[in-house]
């Protein structure tokens, strides 16, 4: 007889391991136990040793749902050992080196309960299992135990007892497990405050009367899993400019949400890798291709050739949707820019002027988690939010990450995130969103506490962006000082870069990679502001090899939500402005620029004032889009002319290779550094505008020529420094056009190109970049620069 200690790591509670441990011990005839810890799952076994391992091998074959093994090690155990039977004992409270489960859309056995009759969870809002439920939204600290969670509130009935306590029940010690004897109810109020009368729907209960409500043109906030909702009926215009005009979000397109695929696939295409998306336990919001037979009401998602579709993942959004044969708006329950709203009487206060009624519910939502959004290019799966279904499930670094301390890193200003980082995984945060809003900062702080008390996270090192104005930056300063932590500043665009080598399961001592970050604006070295770079760089280093030529940002940051401003930028670089009147004064831009007084913008520019320099590519596409009348005068939220101007680009243009249909651009070298320029570019645009070329023709010209312009960068760059690997990265290269038409032109040189994929090319994976620096540095202990 053998006797083992089994150490399982990965995520591994709250999952359902520890039955399926039981149930495969008894299999096999072994004794011992199996309990949480705060290392994840210990067992203790005694057997014959081809018992015991075939044991361990079922346990990889039979792994639950939602568990995942990162580690199972074996080892002779030598403690006492009175077992007679093999059972599950209890958790044992110690230093905290798991993982904890992201939430899971409602799995399928518990949608076949909440519809059935004869169940004693028909029509239970709350329902759920160890396959599926509330993890990360409702956690206050680990062991993921009831006690440890909103449900604490929520004594457990006899009958969900003997479930929970049921080794064979597949609710055994799944934590959130009520019925509507013993747990949370949802009830329906007027945001007027006045009595639901009954009388007025046909309805089965409170959740079934928001189906009606919704088909009545009404605007409903939902308290969901992370947050509260904003719903309404897709297919009603009316319905959704209300929305719109209450909610102050006048063009960025509105989330959607089915009953069910077939309902999805009357509006949209939807290819195999996209499906599978939509209904794995992630359940994220799924950017597809629209179709244009059927239409849903035209403000859903104006501009766009996408939307964003998700399927229920929860037994509400099920029960809602039952009776509903057309798709709902459900959008983030904030006021414009703020977080999502988590607490009852604070979503009362924020939204009554903005919603009919509020669907409310009594457990309490302890972490806000949004929906995340994927979508599908070239058969790969590209993340542009990780929030939901996804954090804070650990990402496992490459080779040479596992001997590293305990790092912080503290994400960028806008789409933040950030990161802890511990021996071979990073644990990134869900999106938390702009900072500057004084709410959103709060949340941050209050998000970050809660992370590194459930991790019991102490970290050694901090990791912060350069730029002397993020609060995330002045928080991890005043964090270093405080706790005489170690810190580190990153520049930006090589945290970009590093998060894309990192997430590509780039090795620590790998030959540098030429990473390509174009982006709205980062920090520089030089103290500019760059955000279009070509840096040959490793994960301790970079050298900057080549840029976009700096323009001024006139008006500063007024410039991201005015693009005229970048168009004027570009032009008069280009250009003098009696030229410009010489050449182009019929052309509606040329009209439209006179207007805002070109004599004070060149003043403006000439002393400098509000006007910082920028190698940005995203204000260079806001200039380009301005120009062809994409948001001229102002955009509603970032990046908005650049999306428009991508789907109004002319499909076969692209997918011409005539080179009279490509607009040049120009390079020069100074001090060892490519740059690119516009100035030709700008007169053949001027001169296709002139001409009445359509606006989808040269905006596809645009995107083609970029994208010969960048590789033949790389192309001069080659022949100098030696690479093979090319990374592109920063949230331009969220641009789909531009991404398949670069990567597609790279590639016939037979360059590997790395892509981002399970983190967000925009900042939102900026602070995993930050930490693997950080742990890069720690670990080599060398200088900060270096001549390639």
């Amino acid at each position: 007889m053998k006797r083992e200690e089994i150490r399982v790591r990965g995520t591994v509670q709250g999952v359902g391991f520890r039955p399926t441990v039981y149930r495969l011990a008894k299999v096999f005839g072994l004794k011992g136990d199996v309990c949480n810890d705060g290392d994840g799952v210990l067992i203790r076994v005694a057997g014959s040793e081809s018992k015991i391992t075939d044991f361990v091998d079922k346990l990889y074959e039979e792994c639950p749902p939602l568990a995942k093994i990162n580690e199972l090690v074996r080892s002779r155990y030598l403690g006492e050992f009175d077992f007679t039977d093999f059972v599950i004992s209890h958790s044992v409270n110690s230093m905290i080196n798991t993982e904890i489960a992201a939430d899971a859309a409602t799995c399928p056995q518990c949608q076949k309960e909440i519809f059935d009759p004869f169940s004693r969870y028909f029509r239970y809002p709350f329902t759920n299992c160890t396959h599926c439920g509330p993890r990360l939204t409702i956690i206050r600290a680990i062991p993921y135990d009831r006690n440890n969670t909103s449900m604490v509130k929520f004594p457990m009935c006899g009958d969900c007892e003997q479930e929970y306590q049921d080794v064979e029940n597949r609710r055994f010690h799944a934590q959130p497990v009520a019925c509507f004897t013993c747990g949370p109810r949802a009830c329906l109020e007027r945001a007027d405050g006045k009595p639901v009368i009954a009388d007025m729907f046909s309805m089965l209960d409170d959740v079934d009367a928001v189906c009606t409500l919704l088909q009545k043109g009404e605007i409903v906030a939902i308290k969901g899993l992370g947050g509260f909702h904003l719903a309404c009926d897709a297919t009603q215009e009316t319905a959704v400019q209300k929305l719109r005009e209450r909610k102050r979000r006048y063009h960025k397109p509105f989330a959607l949400m089915a009953r069910d695929i077939n309902i999805i696939s009357e509006y949209c295409y939807i290819n195999d890798l996209e499906k599978s998306l939509l209904t794995s336990p992630a359940a994220p919001i799924v950017l597809l291709k629209l179709k244009e037979e059927k239409k849903l009401a035209a403000t859903v998602a104006p501009g766009q050739n996408t939307l964003g579709f998700m399927l229920p993942y929860t037994p509400l959004h099920h029960l809602i949707l039952r009776r509903m044969k057309v798709p709902i708006v459900l959008t983030s329950g904030n006021i414009a820019d703020e977080p999502q709203c988590i607490d009852n009487e604070d979503a009362k206060n924020k939204l009554s002027k903005i919603v009919d009624y509020f669907l409310l519910h009594n457990r309490d939502i302890i972490n806000r988690v949004d929906d995340s959004v994927v979508r599908v290019i070239d058969h790969k799966i590209q993340t542009l939010r990780r929030a939901r279904g996804y954090a804070p499930a650990p990402i496992s670094l490459p080779s040479g990450f596992e001997k590293i301390p305990p790092i912080l890193a503290m994400g960028s200003e806008l789409k933040n995130t950030f990161c802890l980082l511990r021996e071979g995984e990073a644990i990134l945060s869900q999106h938390l969103g702009d900072l500057e809003n004084a709410a959103t900062f709060k949340t941050y702080q209050e998000t970050l506490n809660l992370y590194l008390n459930l991790f019991q996270h102490q970290p050694e090192i901090i990791a912060i962006d350069k730029h002397p104005e993020y609060l995330s930056s002045k928080l991890g300063k005043e964090l270093a000082t405080v706790n005489k932590i170690e810190l580190n500043e990153i520049q930006h665009h090589h945290a970009h870069i590093a998060a894309c080598m990192a997430e590509n399961q780039i090795p620590l001592n790998s030959q540098p990679v030429l990473g390509i970050a174009c982006d709205g604006l980062g920090y520089g070295e030089d103290g500019q502001l760059w955000g279009g770079e070509f840096l040959l760089a490793d994960y301790q280093h970079f050298q900057r090899l080549a840029t976009f030529k700096p323009l001024p940002m006139i008006g500063g940051k007024q410039a991201i939500y005015q693009p005229w401003r970048n168009t004027y930028s570009q032009l008069i670089n280009a250009f003098t402005w009696e030229e410009i009147k010489d050449k182009y004064s019929d052309l509606e831009i040329i009209k439209f620029l006179e207007n805002k007084n070109p004599k004070l913008l060149n003043q403006i520019i000439e002393k400098g004032i509000n006007s910082p320099s920028t190698s940005s590519v995203g204000r260079l596409f806001d200039a380009v889009a301005a120009a062809i009348g994409i948001c001229r005068e102002e955009t509603s939220y970032e990046g908005q002319a650049a999306i428009e101007m991508e789907v109004l680009a002319d499909i076969n243009i692209l997918n011409n290779d005539e080179e009279t249909l490509n607009y040049p651009f120009n390079f020069e070298k100074l001090d060892n550094i490519y740059y690119i320029g516009t100035t030709p570019t700008w007169r053949e645009i001027l001169n296709d505008i002139k001409q009445h070329i359509s606006s989808s023709e040269i905006a596809a010209k645009f995107h083609k020529s970029l994208a010969i312009s960048i590789v033949t960068i790389v192309k001069q760059l080659r022949q100098k420094h030696e690479f093979n690997q090319v990374a592109l990265t920063g949230g331009v290269f969220q641009n789909q056009t531009l991404l398949q038409q670069v990567k597609t032109r790279l590639e016939e040189l037979e360059i590997n190109v790395l892509t981002h994929s399970i983190v967000p090319a925009n900042d939102g994976g900026l602070s995993l970049g930050q930490s693997v620096i950080a742990a890069a540095r720690y670990l080599k202990r060398s200088p900060t620069s270096f001549i390639i």
